[in-house]
């Protein structure tokens, strides 16, 4: 008999943001497949008798393919035990969540999605941004420019003045970034906000608009790009005001996400 997968996602690095049932789960797993992106907090809240495997990628290089993936997780899956696919983020959101699944089905597998705390949910309370703010913002359009080497491949006609974009895994080249959103049609004024390592120790975050990112300072991956009038100035000093206050009496790394 085949036992469960569980694709849990880690979300975006503070454990603390896990599900109660991802750490129920971690904590009594046998085998555990992970991305790289999956931090080192979270990690340690994995059984220390689990066999845990590194099939993630860094610097573009993958240390397995993903048909490899998908012939581990059917592998092990036939062996008695708890096993878990772990993801950072949430597994639906541009990870590989569809063809793991659709191999896990076609080997007879009942597998089964732990949602996850998405990086633009975790990005978006470090900078003190809701998302869809209703006075400004209509509508929510999770992307990446990593699909396609031409940035019309977006959708553009569906960005409107209230809409809140969110780019996941942007360029490193903020010049290429900033130049694709300005032939996208937005308007070199509009607000945006870099998180960089959102909700871990060692996050930043840089303010700027879709005209200026080209001279910004860069930021380690990785990163999230949010864009939109959510990220106004107003919401800039009131963001600055809140870390400025918690600094007097907290750890700055333990109050970026509220």
């Amino acid at each position: 008999m085949s036992g469960t997968v569980y694709l849990i996602g880690a979300g975006p690095g503070d454990p603390e943001l896990l599900t109660l049932k991802a750490a129920r789960l971690l904590a009594h797993a046998d085998v555990v497949l992970h991305d790289a992106l999956v931090s080192r907090e979270v990690l340690a809240l994995i059984s220390p008798a689990a066999e845990l495997i590194d099939v993630g990628k860094r610097a573009g290089r993958k240390l397995l393919t993903q048909d490899e993936i998908n012939a581990l997780l059917v592998s092990y899956a036939q062996t008695p035990g708890t096993v878990v696919r772990l993801k950072g983020g949430d597994p639906s959101i541009f990870g590989r969540a569809g063809e793991e699944i659709e191999s896990l089905r076609k080997s007879g597998i009942p597998c089964e999605i732990v949602p996850g705390i998405t990086a633009a949910l975790g990005a978006a309370a470090a900078a003190g941004i809701s998302l869809t703010d209703r006075r400004v913002a209509s509508q929510i359009l999770l992307t990446t420019f990593s699909r396609g080497t031409d940035g019309s491949v977006m959708e553009w006609g569906c960005v409107t003045s209230t809409t809140t974009l969110v780019l996941y895994m942007p360029s490193a080249d903020y010049a290429e970034v900033s130049q694709r959103l300005l032939d996208g049609g937005l308007p070199a004024d509009l607000p945006c906000v870099i998180v960089s390592n959102a909700t871990g120790v060692s996050q930043e975050l840089c303010w700027s608009n879709v005209g200026s990112l080209a001279s910004d300072k860069k930021l380690p991956a990785p990163a999230l790009l949010i864009v939109g009038r959510v990220a106004s100035h107003e919401v800039q000093e009131l963001s600055a005001s809140f870390w400025d206050r918690s600094r007097k009496n907290l750890n700055p790394q333990r109050v970026s996400v509220i």
